[in-house]
């Protein structure tokens, strides 16, 4: 823990009871919450960020869809400059609709954007509606959703990591919710590393009845040119994600041997001054081009990207989670919905 956080140590105590009186009050039935005529999914976790819900978003949706039901994403939009609820349009920017929302929009998939999730997931339905037969299977698959309990969901999918384990409440720490919120999921989804994670969760959360399912994820990078061009060999790494050492260390896992990395601030919107100081740090790490996650790619414009070409080519890194034991966990799964 940093010193700063170290100073803040006094403030969590705070943090943890505002946290509780609102979970006592959505427990108690004291809380409005609203209901949609679909099925609803909620991909979360415990920290301020960094888990990984969009790779799980996109793989829930693949495996979904391969069971024939019709899948829309609901999304804060964290970030964005506007207000508005809508649909997103692939071919807008992240500035209008979030880089995460617009990530999985350019992926295929229908992504609803708004502060209310209820009213998004309305326009949705709405909208579906309009152009689906009626008998057709449909979920919503609600982003970063386990602390928006003013949405009723049918499932409550966490994600969890090792430092998540080790962590402590905000301000102090990047929770938040302590780990016995984890009472309140279905699913608990570890990494292939953390597995070993289960039995101590279970302790830690009194073996509630009946138990969350344990989902394991194994997780890859791969590399692709973002220009269709060669891969750069040894370049810089950048990134605006809340933790930006997970992505260093994928890349050095998968053979990526990246000179050198510059962070920004989680959802940082890039600027041409920032791709001037990148070729320059690139420059002075000899590197080849520039390597960076694909939710960084969909902020980068093509005035941004033309900013970084002199320096040499960008690749992307893409990151990929495959479920073990997909046909029993999936059974599971559709048999809670």
């Amino acid at each position: 823990m940093s010193f700063a956080r170290r100073l803040l140590w006094p403030l969590a105590p705070i943090y943890a009871t505002g946290v509780a009186c609102k979970n006592a009050r959505y427990d108690a039935g004291h809380a409005t919450v609203n209901k949609l005529a679909w099925p609803v999914i909620s991909i979360g976790n415990l920290s301020s960020g960094g888990t990984g819900k969009t790779p799980m978003v996109l793989l829930l949706a693949e495996l979904l869809r391969a069971q024939g039901y019709a899948v829309d994403v609901l999304s804060r939009g964290y970030g964005r400059q506007s207000q508005q609820m809508e649909q997103v349009d692939p071919s807008g920017s992240a500035a209008r609709y979030g880089d995460e929302p617009l990530q999985m929009a350019r992926r295929g998939w229908r992504v609803f954007v708004g502060a209310d999730r209820y009213r998004a997931g309305l326009l949705s339905e709405q909208i579906a509606g309009q152009t689906a037969p009626a008998a057709t299977k449909a979920v919503h698959l609600l982003d970063d959703g386990f602390q928006h309990r003013r949405l009723a969901r049918t499932v409550d999918m966490v994600l969890l990591t090792a430092r998540d384990w080790q962590d402590t409440l905000l301000p102090a720490g990047n929770l938040r919710e302590p780990i016995s919120a984890l009472r309140r999921a279905s699913v608990i989804v570890l990494r292939e590393e953390d597995s070993a994670l289960q039995p101590q969760i279970l302790r830690r959360i009194g073996h509630p009845t009946p138990p969350p399912d344990f989902w394991i994820l194994r997780r890859s990078v791969r590399l692709r040119p973002a220009g269709g061009g060669a891969l750069p060999q040894r370049p810089l790494a950048f990134s605006a994600i809340a933790r930006p050492q997970d992505f260093l260390r994928s890349l050095r896992t998968f053979g990526c041997n990246y000179a050198a990395a510059s962070n920004f601030r989680d959802h940082h919107a890039y600027t041409a001054q920032d791709m001037q100081q990148l070729r320059q740090r690139a420059a002075a790490a000899q590197a080849d081009g520039f390597v960076t996650t694909e939710k960084d790619a969909v902020k980068l414009t093509p005035a941004l990207l033309a900013g970084l070409a002199p320096a040499g080519p960008l690749a992307l890194a893409e990151l990929h989670v495959e479920l073990l034991d997909a046909p029993s966990a999936l059974r599971n799964l559709l048999a809670r919905l």
